[in-house]
């Protein structure tokens, strides 16, 4: 399944955990996991705190401290700051699925992770049942 996303800044987090436990309730998927992939260089996933939405400003503002949207960089494009921060958020994410239900902690939520926009983004979902 494809999500489709439309960022409006040019760093931002967006919980997308709705749309992935929708996508395991159409695909009817009891027990095994659900994989989260993001196909971009300049974007990424992670799982974090989503009862705070202070939390995602915070790793950007710290993200932006060690890895400034102006640096001492070469690419030629002026987005080095956005690979790098896309390669420690990581393209893909795993979540276990039990009983029809993600697996995720109490306070925990899947995040797109814009760091190059604003864009249109896809997010790829791939559900694995267990044998």
């Amino acid at each position: 399944m494809l999500i489709n996303i439309r960022t409006n800044q040019e760093q931002q987090f967006i919980d997308i955990t709705s749309q992935v436990r929708k996508f395991v309730e159409q695909e009817g998927l009891k027990d095994g996991c659900v994989v989260v992939f993001v196909p971009h260089t300049t974007a990424g996933v992670t799982i974090n705190e989503n009862s705070d939405p202070t939390v995602p400003r915070d790793i950007i503002v710290t993200l932006d401290k060690v890895f400034p949207v102006h640096g001492d960089y070469t690419h030629l494009e002026g987005n080095s700051h956005a690979h790098i921060k896309a390669s420690l958020m990581g393209s893909s994410c795993t979540v276990l699925v039990e009983n029809g239900q993600l697996q995720l902690g109490t306070w925990q939520g899947i995040f797109f992770c814009e760091f190059d926009g604003p864009r249109h983004r896809k997010v790829l979902l791939k559900a694995i049942a267990s044998s």
